[in-house]
């Protein structure tokens, strides 16, 4: 019998990157000897990110559209013409059963190449708001994997699947007890702890805020585990250097099971990755939405949440002006934290992975699909 082959394109940043990972893991448990090849962006974290994890992956010349200087993007429609046709190589070379679309740059010329030359498509939409080019594939895709309700606003009905988003097993996994996480991190476990995390490339609305609002949160016997993101690391630990072992800075924190369970409380950006992992630790939360993401997405996944009273919400442009009194009215209101623990595990999916992997498999032969 010919191996099960499966493609697995997108990538840009650890929201598209990390379920991504999680969805092959899912699928080679589930279909062992499945063959998978990953298609990213040259250029971009995932042609790191994806060997790390066993994977073979190869690159696409694509990049997006430049909104700060237009003349970067008068490249880009030869850009994706080229992406096209070496998609097209790609998928002939390759011959996969199905092509798995799970955002970012090379997502779109791999699944609009295959659905030309009638390849199965699935696309993992990971947010509450679909992107342009995720509602073209999505017209003539065989299943799309959603995580929010509302969603046949933007795809046909029919092709729909409520699966969740896909959370790293060290998350869903995770049993490291708080004061050992704690002692990872060299802090204080009778401590309340506030955990920082503005997304793999940081966020400087969120950085500035706790740097401004450190005084006040030391005065209130907080502790602080902050990932700066790149760049922007020096900054933080020198706004630090006058808390030491009060405020732990780090640029990027690959022990996200040890941060959270070290947290008592967590500031956010609201990318679909970061709160699929917080409806699972269920850990109260104020998000600050990045207000720059496409069709504004991070704001309607965060308000998602809101709505069920699983978390606060601050736009970006107030952080530096709203973020502190509202982390120090959250951190005295036990009865509002306790409810936001509740409203997020309710909303929590923990085998979304393997939910995924079972409807791609279903293209491919259905005797061999496992639905958890």
């Amino acid at each position: 019998m010919q191996p099960i082959r499966i493609i697995i394109a997108g990538g840009g940043t650890g929201g598209h990157i990390f379920p991504a990972v999680a969805i092959g893991h899912a699928l080679q448990r589930m279909a062992p000897g499945t063959e998978l090849l990953f298609v990213g962006a040259n250029g971009k974290m995932e042609m790191e990110k994806v060997p790390q994890e066993g994977f073979r992956i190869v690159g696409l010349d694509i990049a997006g559209m430049n909104r700060s200087s237009m003349l970067k993007n008068l490249t880009l429609p030869f850009k994706l013409i080229k992406s096209l046709w070496d998609a097209r190589s790609i998928l002939k070379s390759f011959r996969p059963q199905v092509v798995v679309g799970v955002g970012g740059y090379a997502s779109y010329p791999v699944l609009r190449m295959a659905q030309a030359m009638g390849i199965p498509t699935v696309i993992q939409e990971q947010n509450s708001y679909a992107g342009k080019s995720n509602k073209d594939l999505g017209r003539r895709a065989n299943a799309i994997c959603v995580a929010y309700e509302g969603m046949n606003a933007f795809f046909p009905e029919q092709a729909l699947q409520m699966t969740g988003n896909p959370v790293r097993q060290l998350i869903t996994n995770a049993t490291i007890t708080h004061e050992a996480a704690c002692a990872q991190f060299n802090l204080d476990p009778l401590q309340k702890t506030l955990l920082v995390i503005g997304g793999s490339l940081g966020a400087r609305s969120i950085n500035e805020a706790i740097a401004t609002a450190l005084p006040a949160l030391m005065n209130k016997g907080i502790q602080i585990l902050w990932q700066t993101g790149k760049g922007q690391v020096a900054e933080a630990e020198t706004a630090a250097r006058s808390y030491p072992n009060r405020v732990v800075v780090k640029e990027f924190i690959r022990e996200m099971d040890a941060a959270y369970a070290a947290a008592d409380l967590v500031v956010s950006r609201a990318g679909a990755l970061a709160i699929a992992e917080l409806c699972i630790v269920a850990k109260p939360v104020i998000f600050v939405p990045y207000p720059h993401a496409a069709e504004d997405h991070q704001t309607s996944n965060a308000r998602a949440l809101v709505e069920k009273d699983a978390a606060w919400m601050i736009p970006d442009a107030k952080a530096r002006q709203e973020l502190l009194p509202e982390l120090l009215n959250l951190l005295q209101d036990a009865e509002t934290q306790q409810t936001m623990r509740q409203a997020l595990t309710a909303l929590a999916i923990r085998n979304a992975d393997e939910r995924i992997a079972g409807k791609i498999l279903a293209f491919v032969s259905p005797s061999k699909t496992q639905q958890p």
